[in-house]
């Protein structure tokens, strides 16, 4: 059985980023991402409404706010009391999980889309993706890259600016570029 280039996309494998059902999702993006950053004036509920619309779940009293841009929208999953600020930017090829009650500052950029390291496939128009998971309780400083493939443990903390390549373990604390251990925080309570 073929499989279509958005089926290989969520399954993690080389796809191929311009096909027509891809580009219709795009499409559809773009004109809820309009939307979205236009609502910034609008009540929080009716922003979280409009992010329920289009992301794959949205937990009670998560704020998102805008200028905010992804690739999907529909891989994206935000807990409960989630908080992006400003010009966050998710590329949700595949799911992007982020934990009850992490917060995340302004110009964050969480990356799920990946490239070939062999030139001739990415020269042949090919990508894929790697899931990106985000814990519980988490704290991403302003500026900070997360790269594809990486899960952050609950409790940790990002520094701004940081650039991480590994997976951070619960309740560590990490910062620079690339992100290196900077200690272990306290446990969270509840």
């Amino acid at each position: 059985m073929n499989r279509t280039e958005k089926e290989k996309m969520l399954a993690g494998e080389l796809y191929r980023p311009g096909s027509p059902e891809l580009a219709a999702d795009e499409a559809a993006n773009k004109a809820w991402i309009a939307r979205y950053n236009a609502s910034g004036a609008q009540p929080v509920a009716e922003r979280h409404a409009l992010l329920s619309e289009h992301f794959g779940h949205v937990g009670k009293g998560a704020v998102v706010r805008p200028p905010f841009f992804c690739d999907c929208g529909y891989n994206i999953f935000v807990g409960d009391n989630v908080f992006l600020n400003f010009n966050c930017v998710i590329l949700d090829i595949m799911p992007v999980r982020i934990g009850d009650r992490t917060q995340i500052g302004p110009a964050v950029q969480i990356y799920a889309a990946d490239h070939p390291r062999d030139a001739a496939t990415r020269r042949d128009g090919l990508e894929f993706g790697r899931p990106v998971t985000i814990g519980n309780d988490v704290w991403i400083g302003g500026g900070a890259i997360i790269l594809p493939g990486i899960s952050i443990g609950d409790g940790a903390v990002i520094g701004a600016g940081s650039v991480v390549t590994r997976d951070v373990a619960p309740h560590a604390i990490v910062g620079g570029n690339p992100a290196k251990p900077l200690g272990k925080g306290g446990q969270t309570q509840g």
